[in-house]
This record gives C-alpha cells, structure tokens and sequence, in this order.
C-alpha cells in the first residue's frame, strides 16, 4: 500500500489489483493535464494516444489554424501598408508548401513537448487505441495491430471531438474536405465553398480568403454563427462581406460530383455552383467511436456525448470523462480546468465542479469575435431588464487610410444591479482584448466601475469603459 504522496495527500492503492491508479484515454489539452497532475501526487499514470501528444487544438485546431491566421493577415497589412506611405509594398506570392512545413515542424516540437513534460512527470505513455474490456480494464491496440490488456483502479476518458461529413449528400464522402484536411492540402485551391456557419466556417473564411482564394461560404440558416448575439452575427457578416468573402444563407448542398470544370455543387435551391473545392464545417462530434462504451453500460446520449454530472464522473464512480467528449464547453482551456477539478475530486478528496458560466471567447475571424456572459437574446430569454450600450467606429489605422471597416463592442447591463451582464466585440485584438473584459464580467462588475476606470488612449478597447449612452 502507498503512503503520502508529494503534496502530503494520502491514497490507497492496492498495485496487486491494478496495473496504473489513473488510466487516461486520449493526450490532448485536457488529458495531458490531468495525467501531469495525478502523477505529481505520486501516483502510477498512464496515457493512451493513437496519435501524437497535444491533441485537436494542438495538432488540428487552434494552434495551426492560428498560425494559418498569421498567415493570412499579411495580404490586408501591405494593402494597410501602402496607406501609411510605403510605395513599394507588395505581398508577393505565397508559398503554401513552405509554410506547411514550417507549420508541421512547430506542431512536431509542440507535440515533443507534451511528451516531455508527461514523461518528466512520471506519466507512461502508450502508443495505442484505448477500448473498455470492462469497468476496470483496457484493451490496448497499437498500429501494428499488437493488442495487450491493462488494468486501472480509475479511468479518465477525454479522447476530444472529430469533425464529421453529411451522410445524406451524395459525393461528400468521396469529395468532402473537413477542417483535419486543411492544414495539409496538396495546394491551395483557387476558389472554396465552405458548408457551415459556425465559428470554424468563419475562421476558415478568413484564413482562405487572406491566403488569396476565391471563398463562398453556404449556410443553411438565415445567419451565420448560432448562438452569438445577432448583432455580432450581422456585424462580422458585413465585415467579411466588406472583405470579399461571399456568404450565401439558406442554401445547404443536397450532392457533390467532380466534374472537368471542378467541384458541382448541387444545392437545395435547384441552383448549381462551381468550386475548386468543398470544406465542410457543419460541425464536430464526441469521438466515442472504438471506445466499446456498451462494454461499461454506458450510452452516449443524443449528441454522442459520454454523459457525466457536474464532477466529470460517469455513471461509475471511478469513470469520468473531460473535454469535448462530453460536450459541455468545447474550449481548450475549459478541458484543462475540468482536468484540475477532476484530480481534486478523484485523488484530493476535494470535490470540485468547473464553473461554466461567464467563459471568455474568441472567434479568430476577420475581424475577430471576443465575447463574454450573455447575449441579449439570452437576457430576455431569462426575463431580465437590461439597458445596451453600444458603438461602431473606425480605429485608426483603418480611418487613415480612409478604410470602411468597422469595430463593433457592445455592453448588456441589468439595469438592478448595473451589473455588466455581457461584453461582445468584432474588431482587431478582440480575442485579446476579451480576456481582461472577461474577468471584469466574471467578477461582476458594475457599468460604474467600468466607467471608473482610465481609458487607455488611444486604443479601441478604451471605448469600453467611455460608454455613456444608451441604446434606445
């Protein structure tokens, strides 16, 4: 039996019994986390991953595609540029092949070091597919088809989401891009069409359209991005409008066929279109695919989520999951919040929930989206009295070069408490500038003591705290 681990916690663990004390399925975000921090306290840890350490942000989310975005913003900068005088200023032509290996060599070393850290840790980790045998043991299968069977007193499942493909539309499947198959294209298309107005739709949108590709994105609802408050959803579509991005609402592909002239899209309008290539963005899923759940008795539920209750556990207790597999809040940071409470409740004796409410956000669109708390919608949906305080300006470095772009913020304030409820923004550095805004909302600060505080001249953010006047 173990004694006191590093930190002082006492544990229990009969090793005759089990091969590992914590058992974690998947090395994302969330797992790695999780997997670090039990190992710390001294206890036996392993992970499984069938790919590389990091996981979808790391390998095929926010991090390539934000250096994608990088990328993409330079062809607006030298436009911007000869504005502000610089004569000679030209983009050039973009090497799509060099940045894809500039881009796979850092998404390597990133990957390396979440290997590092698991290993400097005291984690093992396995090269392997993860599968429930039964409620306490594994079965293992490497690439090589190699298959072993492990024991763990407790199990973490956090094997993230996967993008999926339409099965009711003919020729997706064979033709259909998802966004795993962006960072690695044979060459950049000439022209896109992109299924899918959520925030991936419009990242990609962005990327695309910067990187000098002909983009059109297809949504089947009326506005793009569900979910976020409309003016944000009407300001960001004028925005990328402005840009050059086509966004065509209402209209879903019912077939793809490759043709001599490139992608035939068929659409649900009786219309046809003609793109290069078809991205599908239309969303992603819990990857409980493999994981054999029906082993355990446990059914994902309508989504394919693995179902939990506010401490990550499973209908077993000493079975939890974390991460986009229970579809909570698909963030990075929140899986790695969900890890820490998960290790306080399962190995500190501390039972711990994440808080999910007021989590900062940002959308990297052009412009970005950074937005916290709630949407308007959502304050009368609770049936709250609130007063809107909100602008639309030019900053500066687009008002002189006599540019049309706009920046958009808006603050939703209950007008009881004059609690600042929501704070929503379209414009550059939003996504940064979010994360301070979040805090304030999440401490519940009032709009008096955001009027207190120093505008910080001249920024665009100072615009958030020099609001004075209501929406009528």
């Amino acid at each position: 039996m173990r004694g006191l681990h590093r930190g002082g916690y006492a544990h229990k663990v009969d090793m005759d019994k089990y091969d590992y004390d914590l058992f974690v399925i998947g090395a994302g975000s969330g797992g790695v986390r999780a997997a670090r921090l039990a190992a710390q306290l001294g206890l036996k840890v392993a992970v499984a991953e069938e790919d590389r350490p990091g996981g979808t942000c790391v390998l095929r989310g926010c991090v390539p595609k934000k250096f994608m975005v990088y990328a993409s913003e330079f062809s607006e900068q030298v436009h911007y540029a000869k504005g502000f005088g610089w004569n000679d200023a030209s983009i050039g032509v973009f090497d799509w092949q060099k940045f894809k290996d500039i881009n796979n060599a850092e998404l390597t070393r990133l990957s390396q070091i979440y290997t590092a850290n698991l290993v400097k840790a005291g984690v093992e980790v396995i090269a392997a597919h993860a599968a429930f045998k039964d409620e306490h043991h594994l079965i293992l299968t490497t690439k090589q088809g190699g298959e072993r069977v492990v024991s763990a007193k407790n199990i973490l499942v956090a094997v993230g989401g996967w993008p999926f493909l339409p099965q009711h539309c003919p020729g997706v499947a064979e033709h259909g891009l998802t966004s795993n198959d962006m960072f690695n294209l044979p060459e950049l298309p000439k022209s896109l069409a992109i299924v899918g107005g959520g925030y991936i739709a419009v990242e990609f949108a962005g990327i695309m359209h910067g990187l000098g590709v002909d983009v059109t994105l297809l949504y089947r609802g009326q506005k793009i991005l569900r979910g976020f408050d409309d003016d944000v959803r009407d300001h960001l579509a004028s925005e990328m409008a402005l840009r050059g991005i086509k966004i065509r609402t209402q209209l879903d592909p019912v077939a793809l066929k490759k043709t001599d002239a490139g992608m035939e899209i068929s659409l649900n309008d009786g219309t046809t279109m003609l793109a290069d290539q078809v991205l599908y963005a239309s969303g992603r899923k819990p990857k409980t695919e493999g994981l054999n759940l029906d082993a355990i008795g446990i059914t994902p539920d309508v989504h394919g989520a693995v179902p939990v209750d506010k401490y990550s556990r499973t209908s077993h207790k000493h079975i939890y999951a974390i991460g986009d597999v229970t579809n909570r809040a698909n963030l990075t940071p929140v899986a790695i919040r969900e890890a820490i409470a998960f290790v306080e409740t399962a190995f500190k004796d501390n039972p711990t929930a994440f808080d999910y409410e007021n989590i900062p956000t940002a959308v990297f669109s052009q412009p970005q989206i950074g937005t916290v708390g709630l949407t308007e919608a959502e304050a009368i949906e609770q049936g709250l009295k609130y007063d809107v305080y909100q602008t639309r300006f030019r900053p500066m470095k687009t008002a002189f070069v006599q540019g049309e772009s706009r920046v958009f913020m808006k603050l939703i304030v209950e007008q009881k408490s004059d609690i600042v409820l929501g704070v929503h923004i379209v414009g550059g550095e939003a996504g940064e500038i979010i994360q301070l805004a979040g805090i304030a909302v999440k401490a519940k600060l009032t709009k008096a003591q955001w009027d207190a505080t120093c505008a910080v001249h001249p920024t665009a953010a100072e615009e958030l705290v020099t609001l004075k006047d209501k929406r009528a």
